[in-house]
């Protein structure tokens, strides 16, 4: 599958990266927002669980590679790999009374524990990337984390999908519109946000005062 064969290769391009334009934060919400994506597509031919497994790995993989290792992060995938295979398996049917009574009560065990990991996580990726913050970018930061929260958020059952999912960084807010996204400051200024997949080697968010040029 070439979405899992390009997560594969991230590790390996970021590191040969020396032009410094790629962004690791902006190549985890890419690999994160395919994996999203992908999974939604493979769910419905139950029996390609043998790309789900790997497309589970790869991302943990392109995770440690951009941001480094985090427990609770392959913790989640893993979970949420376990339930979409259990929600296969509901959906397919042919299931006993009891068996499908177990599933359930795994299924919200499961979320419960997801909907725990997913701010352990939102945390550990809010460090990360003050930590690689280029101050002439304050802007294409907030714009990553913002979407990197998102992206997070998918794994919850609580999230709620619409439209334009926003959330906040600190005091700026983030929606996110598909192609684009939109950064509003405390001081009311909009810019829009693109995301650039260079090649292998990864992705870049690049943002421009709303009406104007940067």
């Amino acid at each position: 599958m070439k979405l899992i064969l390009t997560l594969l290769l991230l590790p390996v391009a970021l590191s040969a990266c020396a032009t410094g334009t790629v962004s690791p934060g902006a190549t985890l919400w890419a690999g994160l927002n395919n994996y999203h994506e992908e999974m939604r597509t493979l769910e419905a031919m139950p029996d390609r669980w043998p790309d789900r497994q790997r497309l589970a790995e790869a991302i943990k993989t392109t995770y440690v590679a951009t941001v480094g290792g985090s427990r609770e992060f392959n913790r989640m995938v893993e979970l949420d790999l376990r339930r979409r295979e259990l929600l296969i398996a509901q959906r397919g049917g042919g299931l006993k009374p009891g068996r499908v009574t177990e599933i359930q009560d795994e299924l919200a065990k499961m979320n419960e524990q997801i909907d725990g990991l997913t701010g352990v996580v939102k945390g550990q990726l809010m460090n990360s990337q003050l930590r690689a913050q280029d101050p002439s970018q304050t802007v294409e930061t907030v714009a990553t984390l913002g979407l990197l929260n998102l992206a997070i958020d998918a794994f919850s059952t609580t999230s709620r999908a619409n439209p334009a999912p926003s959330t906040k960084v600190g005091p700026f807010t983030v929606i996110d519109q598909g192609l684009t996204s939109v950064v509003t400051t405390p001081e009311g200024k909009t810019f829009l946000c693109a995301a650039t997949l260079v090649s292998e080697k990864g992705a870049l968010i690049h943002c421009q005062p709303a009406g104007g040029k940067s």
